[in-house]
This record gives C-alpha cells, sequence and structure tokens, in this order.
C-alpha cells in the first residue's frame, strides 16, 4: 500500500493536487490544516478536487480548520477524528486539533478530550496487523514539535499514547518547521511538513514500511 500524507495544505489546493497526481497513491491522508479558518463548503470543494486523482482519502482537521469540518467528512466517509478504518490489513486512526494555546486557534482542544478521541478510535483497529495514528499535533518532545524559539509545544497525550501503545507509523502536522522523523521505541513517527509549501510524505506498507520526506517545486503557488 503506497500512502500519501499532506498536512498543513492551507488552503493552497493546487499545489496539493499537484502532489495528488504526481504520485499516484492507493490512499490520501490529509494530516490537518486543509484550509485556514475556510468554511465547510470550501474544505468540501477541496476535496471533491483531490478525489478526481485519487480512489481513497482519510482525513482529520486541523487546529487552522473549523470543528465543522469533521462532520463535513463523516458524512463523506473520510473521518479518522475519534474513528478506526481498517484497509486491507492496515488500521488508520486519528484525531483532529491540536492542544489549547495562547495562540486561540479555531480548533483547539485539552489533553484529555485527545487521549479520549486516540482512545476511541483505537478501539476500532486494535485487531489490524499494523497500525497508522493520524493526530494533527506531533508528540511532544521530540524534533517534530520544536518551534523557532527551541520550545517543545506538541501533544502529551499523543506522546502518552504512542508510548503505550507502540502504533507502527504516526502521520503528523502542524509544527511547520518540525519537519522530518523521529522515533519513540519502536513507532516511526513523520512531521509531513506544509504542503503549501510543496512538501509531503510517502508511506510504503508491505513486508516492510518505508517512509520517504519529500518535496514538490509546485507550477502553481497559488
Amino acid at each position: 500500500m503506497k500512502i500519501l500524507a499532506l498536512t498543513d495544505i492551507h488552503g493552497v489546493y493546487t499545489t496539493a493536487s499537484e502532489i495528488i497526481r504526481k504520485e499516484s497513491a492507493d490512499l490520501v491522508i490529509i494530516g490537518g490544516d486543509l484550509t485556514t479558518i475556510g468554511t465547510v463548503t470550501e474544505a468540501g470543494n477541496a476535496i471533491k478536487l483531490f478525489a478526481k486523482d485519487v480512489a481513497q482519502i482519510l482525513c482529520v482537521a486541523g487546529n487552522m480548520d473549523l470543528p465543522q469540518h469533521d462532520q463535513m467528512y463523516e458524512e463523506r466517509g473520510l473521518l479518522l477524528n475519534a474513528r478506526g478504518v481498517t484497509i486491507g490489513e492496515v488500521g488508520f486512526f486519528g484525531v483532529s486539533g491540536a492542544p489549547i494555546s495562547r495562540l486561540h486557534t479555531p480548533y483547539e482542544i485539552t489533553e484529555e478530550e485527545i487521549k479520549r478521541r486516540i482512545e476511541r478510535g483505537y478501539r476500532m483497529v486494535s485487531k489490524a496487523s499494523k497500525k497508522v495514528f493520524v493526530p494533527h499535533s506531533p508528540p511532544y518532545g521530540t524534533t517534530l514539535d520544536i518551534i523557532h524559539n527551541g520550545i517543545h509545544v506538541g501533544s502529551t497525550a499523543v506522546r502518552d499514547f504512542i508510548e503505550d501503545a507502540q502504533p507502527d507509523v504516526v502521520i503528523c502536522g502542524h509544527i511547520h518547521e518540525g519537519r522530518g522523523r523521529d522515533t519513540i521505541d519502536k513507532t516511526e513517527i513523520v512531521n509531513c511538513g506544509s504542503a503549501a509549501n510543496g512538501y509531503y510524505a510517502v508511506i510504503t506498507i508491505d513486508q516492510k514500511i518505508e517512509i520517504k520526506n519529500l518535496h514538490h517545486a509546485a507550477s502553481h503557488i497559488r
């Protein structure tokens, strides 16, 4: 299975669409911040655009999306927030939003709520032989959640869950400057970087798991 992971698209739909066409993946995961405080209609139209070039899409909303985006994703059968979806032998589950911060962005929730949603989704895929966890926020205390001033701003609930459950792969975003890869014990974690700037990740799951951070030089920025 070839998975294309895009996070932090922030309304730059042309670039995201170019990446989707280029990679020809089996599944596209939108890991949050599809929009920048965009309407449900805007988000839905973007998903419709992407669906022209890929058979299956799964989504969580980010802190710069609206909580109402989750309802639209659910209605279209795409939602991973507090839900699990099994495709073949791989179980996917996730959590939308980000921890509460001083920025007061549109979709922030408590660490307790993050924990509750993670556990609910995980129960739905607990029997899958491989598990892919999709939080918008990276786990706290890794190379993937450090902002420009050197402070860690990831989710403690995401980290605690990874330490306890050890999913095979974690796909996150949120902290644009945290793009890259890290591990917690046996779990491989990838912060895709901002797709608005052409960054993304490809995860191949066969007998082994391969993760690549990639960049696309877009022909159009907006």
